[in-house]
């Protein structure tokens, strides 16, 4: 499965810091249980992909088609 494939597949996604000084994305779903800990820099990195992500997006507009290349 690639990053275009879809799925009926549904699950809950979570984010928070855990006490242990990390930044954790709890996934889970039907036979999933997946916890990732990620430190500060790692988070931020996640984050500013998201970001970037959301901004190709919104520059397809409602119609879709090819996405633009993100600025940097």
């Amino acid at each position: 499965m690639g990053i275009n494939s879809e799925s009926e597949i549904a699950a809950n996604l979570q984010v928070g810091p855990t006490d242990q000084g990390m930044v954790r994305i709890y996934v889970e779903a039907p036979g999933v249980d997946l916890p990732l800990d990620f430190d500060a820099d790692e988070a931020t990195e996640i984050a500013e992909e998201l970001l970037a992500a959301a901004e190709v997006v919104r520059g397809m507009g409602k119609k879709g088609g090819k996405p633009k290349k993100p600025r940097r």
